[in-house]
């Protein structure tokens, strides 16, 4: 069906349903098998590419495509986003760059906890120093008052 056929049937404009398309939230567009070109496209030609290829013609969708687009509508209702953060969060969850910086961003500011290994490093080095103080037990210290290790020192 054209895009004001799928845009009525799902209660919304055909204005928004390209914005979505824009933002990377339908399904890629299939093109007839006729129509493909050998061999991949580069990123910056795939529109023309296939804007030269349809010929004009404009976005067919099927049921598929219309329940993608409503399961989205659903998702930006019922936790109060656009789509535009919806994109985001597909972002997040494909390209691994971005899902790494919104984790340490997460980690800053204390929404997420610090990765485990971090936290058992920690630990590590506390219980260290808890050993090295405990009662009965002064730390060894350099001349000068600095510390070091209590291994014997391999220097004659």
């Amino acid at each position: 069906m054209r895009i004001t056929e799928a845009a009525r049937r799902l209660d919304t404009s055909p204005r928004m349903l390209r914005y979505r398309d824009l933002l990377g939230l339908l399904p890629p567009v299939r093109e007839p098998a006729a129509a493909r070109p050998r061999g991949g496209i580069p990123a910056a030609g795939r529109a023309d590419r296939a804007a030269a290829n349809w010929g004009g013609r404009h976005r067919q969708f099927g049921e598929d495509d219309l329940a993608a687009v409503a399961l989205a509508l659903e998702i930006e209702q019922r936790h109060d986003i656009s789509p535009a953060a919806l994109a985001f969060g597909l972002r997040v969850l494909t390209e691994p760059g971005v899902r790494a910086e919104v984790a340490e961003l997460a980690r800053r500011i204390g929404r997420i906890r610090p990765l485990p290994a971090r936290a058992l490093e920690f630990e590590k080095e506390r219980a260290l120093r808890l050993l090295n103080l405990a009662p009965g037990r002064t730390p060894p210290t350099r001349a000068g008052g600095s510390r070091r290790s209590a291994q014997p020192s391999t220097r004659p």
